[in-house]
């Protein structure tokens, strides 16, 4: 499936908002692309594509559940906020015939991060942050950091405000993002 149809398909399961910052993901992962030599299609596709099972109700999520055998942990249950890139990473082979598994990886760990992220990962993981529609404390950094050729160093600052973001509210904070954070700690130092 290509760019277009992807983007026609997804106008039925997004509202204009979130198709505008699913666009934008995409510009900002084909531009990241060009600067850390990712693949630029797999990148643009990606960036367009991870956010489809945003918006779906409870009854879509149940039936993915169930459709894909999907096993969500005790912390994505109930919680789109976090379930829908674990579900969008099957709605993606199911409804847009995508089997490349650095895009289906990509989308399915763009809200945790994950240990030993693939370089299209973080692109993804980070378009989906800095993109030019964000506007949060640090985006202005995290920007600089990445389009700066310091992706892990942009990814870290990343898990650390999120980790505090968490712990601020008082949540819970699922592993994987502490185990990326730790993973990528050690390796940069």
């Amino acid at each position: 499936m290509n760019y277009k149809n992807i983007e026609d398909k997804l106008k039925e399961m997004l509202p204009e908002k979130r198709l505008k910052h699913s666009r934008s993901v995409s510009q900002c992962a084909v531009k990241l692309s060009k600067i850390y030599d990712c693949d630029i299609e797999k990148a643009k596709i990606a960036g367009l594509i991870h956010d489809c099972a945003k918006y779906f109700n409870d009854e879509q999520v149940e039936y993915s559940i169930k459709k894909f055998n999907i096993k969500l942990d005790p912390l994505e249950e109930n919680n789109l906020a976090l379930s829908h890139s674990i579900i969008g990473s099957y709605i993606i082979k199911d409804v847009f015939n995508i089997e490349e598994e650095d895009i289906i990886n990509a989308v399915k760990y763009h809200t945790t991060g994950r240990e030993n992220m693939t370089l299209l990962e973080k692109i993804i993981y980070m378009a989906d942050l800095i993109e030019d529609g964000r506007k949060f404390p640090l985006v202005d950094e995290l920007r600089e950091l990445t389009y700066g050729g310091k992706l892990d160093e942009a990814l870290l600052l990343s898990f650390n405000n999120t980790i505090k973001y968490v712990i601020e509210r008082n949540q819970l904070i699922h592993p994987r993002t502490v185990s990326a954070r730790n993973y990528l700690l050690k390796e940069i130092q």
